[in-house]
């Protein structure tokens, strides 16, 4: 009897038991072999494409307030049939079929150039945007897709669509061309 008691006095209570037995044993700690890192990828050197369309950009950005006249015509004449930034791009895209890092690099340069003509947007008054009541976003949009289209078109057209593109930002007949 006395060695069931003394049993009984070392074990611990039920409660503890349980709990005990539900822990899981610590991991030791050990050293592993860390993989050897890949070296890092060079930077590429931005294509022509890009280094135009980010220069086109920055060209957005000194154009200072009620300049959307202006922007319309410096982007016309980049995108006109025979300038060389619709080869460039053109050149560009095919060169990174397959490259998402340069495909992705073109898309951030033209995503540059349409923050820069947005911005000329809104510094334009919006009585002076037009008769199309568009925001600033959708309408730097549009403008640079219209004036992407110019490269597409006979050379003789390209002045009919820049007349019609001044006339639906409201300077068509004041702005000349």
């Amino acid at each position: 009897m006395a060695r069931s008691r003394k049993r009984a006095a070392r074990r611990a209570p039920a409660t503890r038991r349980t709990k005990a037995r539900r822990r899981t044993p610590v991991a030791r700690r050990t050293a592993t072999p860390r993989a050897p890192t890949a070296p890092r990828a060079a930077v590429a050197k931005p294509s022509e494409a890009e280094q135009r369309l980010l220069a086109l950009a920055r060209q957005m950005e000194g154009l200072g307030a009620d300049a959307l006249p202006r922007a319309i015509r410096v982007l016309a004449s980049a995108y006109a049939p025979d300038a060389e930034l619709p080869k460039a791009v053109q050149r560009a895209w095919l060169a990174s079929r397959g490259d998402k890092t340069a495909l992705l690099a073109l898309a951030w340069a033209r995503e540059q150039l349409r923050l820069g003509l947005q911005d000329v947007v809104e510094a334009t008054p919006p009585s002076s945007r037009g008769a199309l009541p568009l925001p600033a976003e959708t309408l730097a949009w549009l403008l640079l897709a219209a004036c992407e289209s110019l490269a597409h078109e006979p050379a003789a057209a390209a002045a009919d669509r820049l007349r019609l593109l001044l006339e639906l930002t409201g300077r068509g007949a004041a702005g000349g061309v």
